[in-house]
C-alpha cells in the first residue's frame, strides 16, 4: 500500500485549505497544547481518515509538541475488513490501537429490525472510547464530526428537541473524565470528501446500520442544501451565528437576568 499517494495541485491547494481551517479551529478553541497525547477516534470513514491526515500534517509544522495515537473500535460487525486499517496505520507508521467489543450483537439484540440503530451503537462506541482515553492517559480525544454535522444537529435540537445547541468544537464529557475536541469544525462535507477521494483513503462502510441515517437528519441535510443551493453561504452565516450569541436577545432566563432590568435614572 501506497501510505501517501501523488495528489492533483488542486487537491494539494484544497489540503491546504483545510489545514489551514483546522489550524485555526485548535487556535480559536485551544483545543491543543504542548505536551497533549491526543486519542484520534478512526472509524474508517472519510471524515476521521481526513482529521488524522490533517492533524498529522499540523504536527510535523506545528510549535508545540504533542503526540497522535490512531483508535479503531472494532465492534465485531459481519465482513468487517479487519486488516484495512491496521495496513493503512502501519504503512503511515502511525501508533494505534484496535479495540475490541461486540457491540453489533448488543445493538441487534436491542434494537427492532427495521428501527434506527445509530443511537445505541453511537452510546455504546462512544462509551468504550471514553474509557480506553481515561484509562491509557490520553488528554484530548479527537471526533472526526465536521461544519456540517454541527450546523445540522443544530437545527435537529432545534425543530425536534426544543434546544437552542449544537455540538461544541471542544467540550468536557458528561463524567469529566476526558476532554473531546472536533478539529474539522471548520470544515465543510464536501471538501473532505474531495479530500478523501484524492488520498486514496480505504475507506470502510457502515455495515451494521448501511450507513443509515434517521429521517429526522435526512430531512435536515434537505432542508440546508435546498438553502444552499437558493442562497450560497448560508451555512457559513449560520455557523458565523454560533459564535455570535446574544443572550439579551433570547429568551433563556438562565443566561440572562431580564427580571433585573430596569430603566436607568433620569438626569
Amino acid at each position: 500500500m501506497s501510505a501517501l499517494p501523488e495528489i492533483s495541485a488542486t487537491a494539494r491547494r484544497l489540503e491546504s485549505r483545510l489545514r489551514t481551517q483546522v489550524g485555526k479551529a485548535i487556535e480559536d478553541y485551544g483545543m491543543i497544547v504542548d505536551g497533549d497525547r491526543v486519542m484520534v477516534c478512526l472509524s474508517g470513514g472519510k471524515d476521521s481518515y481526513a482529521m488524522l491526515s490533517l492533524l498529522l500534517a499540523l504536527q510535523r509544522a506545528a510549535p508545540v509538541s504533542f503526540e497522535l495515537v490512531a483508535v479503531n473500535l472494532d465492534q465485531k460487525q459481519p465482513g468487517f475488513p479487519a486488516h484495512v486499517l491496521p495496513d493503512y496505520l502501519t504503512a503511515l507508521g502511525v501508533p494505534f490501537h484496535i479495540l475490541e467489543q461486540d457491540t453489533y450483537s448488543v445493538v441487534k439484540r436491542v434494537i427492532p429490525e427495521g428501527k434506527t440503530t445509530c443511537g445505541l451503537c453511537s452510546r455504546l462506541r462512544r462509551g468504550a472510547l471514553y474509557t480506553f482515553a481515561a484509562e491509557n492517559g490520553f488528554t484530548k480525544i479527537a471526533l472526526g464530526h465536521h461544519l456540517d454535522d454541527i450546523i445540522e444537529t443544530l437545527f435537529l435540537n432545534l425543530f425536534f428537541g426544543g434546544t437552542l445547541k449544537a455540538m461544541p468544537p471542544k467540550l468536557k464529557s458528561d463524567d469529566g473524565r476526558n476532554v473531546v475536541i472536533r478539529p474539522l469544525a471548520y470544515c465543510r462535507e464536501r471538501e473532505l470528501a474531495r479530500y478523501a477521494t484524492a488520498k486514496e483513503f480505504p475507506i470502510i462502510p457502515c455495515n451494521l446500520c448501511g450507513s443509515q441515517e434517521t429521517l429526522q437528519r435526512k430531512e435536515i441535510k434537505a432542508m440546508l442544501a435546498e438553502w444552499e443551493r437558493a442562497h450560497p453561504r448560508r451555512i457559513e452565516s449560520i455557523a458565523a451565528a454560533l459564535g455570535n450569541v446574544a443572550p439579551s436577545q433570547l429568551m433563556d432566563t438562565g443566561l440572562f437576568d431580564f427580571a433585573a432590568l430596569a430603566p436607568s435614572p433620569r438626569p
